[in-house]
């Protein structure tokens, strides 16, 4: 059985299939909820990073929910993330990333907190900025190797994507070629040292929103062919082929996050072609917030999104998709979708 975690405006939404349909849960209405987390490892705990009231916990596949334990420093937590590869005592090392810019390490499944101090001494970290906030700073996104233990990879926004080949105890600053404002991060466990970067690059240099590297992070190539929009926001790789992708993008942060002036597109590339926009079952683009993508390892060839228009399925590997007929209770809107994690339940 599918789960599906959607972070929506003031809500965690379980989605799971019920009597051949969708049914769904809410949780922790009322807060702000940024980002979403299950441990590879055990899929039934789950954490979910709030911007106003710090990191929750799940031990029963979000049925039930309590504050993480001390030792995060802020109530801003921005990031969550699960080490597949990195464990404590059957476990997945779990990292979270705050505004300020901090970010600390849980071996305990988030029961106690370490920061990570040496990040703040990065020579960049005086100048990371987030424009809407330009006196700080924050980690956006946090990702772990699913192969090689300790080796950790994060994106302060805006300003450096960093990376600790020591379980986050030393940092390298952002590489030359390296991407500059990385919104999300993906590896896969068959293509090795690969790093796919969706990134808000491009929005003031076209060609430049999505950035990858084959070298582990060593160095970077910007394969935008096919783009018209160069705001570059989630990405997603097909579990069973990591050179099938889909991307979310927009002209601008405006297009992207203002319901104004909301614009924005869904775009697939296979292998070394060119990115084209899908827009079989998907709704038009004016309008529509950036999505949040995301595959499940249990489903080869199948996509999920959500946006503010709904929660989307693909299972031709992102060429056509289909709302999910989920029945939102009736005080509940999506608005702004801000991450989605699709698990096996």
């Amino acid at each position: 059985m599918t789960i599906l975690y959607v972070a929506i405006d003031r809500a965690l939404a379980v989605v799971s299939r019920r009597n051949g349909g969708w049914g769904v849960d809410l949780h922790l209405v009322g807060s702000h909820p940024q980002c979403l987390a299950v441990d590879p490892l055990h899929q039934e705990q789950v954490y979910r990073v709030t911007f106003d009231q710090g990191l929750w916990r799940s031990a029963d596949a979000g049925a039930s929910w309590e504050p993480a334990g001390e030792g995060i420093a802020h109530e801003q937590v921005m990031s969550v993330a699960v080490s597949a590869a990195e464990q404590v005592s059957g476990s997945g090392v779990v990292y979270a990333g705050t505004e300020p810019s901090a970010i600390f390490r849980s071996e305990d499944q988030g029961h106690s907190w370490l920061e990570l101090a040496a990040l703040r001494t990065l020579p960049s970290a005086p100048t990371w900025s987030f424009p809407p906030r330009p006196w700080t700073s924050h980690i956006r996104w946090i990702t772990p190797d699913p192969l090689v233990p300790g080796r950790v990879f994060a994106a302060a926004e805006a300003g450096a994507l960093v990376r600790s080949l020591d379980g986050g105890q030393t940092w390298e600053d952002r590489k030359p070629s390296g991407p500059f404002d990385t919104h999300t991060l993906v590896m896969h466990r068959l293509a090795p040292n690969r790093l796919y970067s969706a990134a808000g690059d491009g929005f003031l240099h076209p060609g430049n929103g999505f950035v990858q590297s084959d070298d582990g992070g060593d160095t970077w190539y910007r394969p935008d062919a096919g783009l018209d929009y160069h705001y570059l926001w989630s990405v997603a790789a097909d579990p069973a082929d990591p050179d099938m992708l889909v991307i979310s993008a927009a002209r601008g942060p405006q297009e992207a996050h203002n319901p104004m002036s909301a614009e924005s597109a869904i775009y697939r590339r296979s292998g070394d072609g060119q990115w084209q926009q899908v827009r079989e079952g998907l709704p038009p683009a004016r309008g529509l917030l950036a999505s949040v993508l995301a595959a499940n390892e249990a489903e080869p060839g199948i996509f999920y999104t959500a946006n503010n228009k709904g929660l989307f399925r693909s299972a031709d590997a992102g060429s056509t998709w289909e709302e999910l007929p989920i029945a939102w209770p009736a005080d509940i809107r999506i608005g702004r979708a801000h991450a989605l994690v699709a698990v096996q339940g």
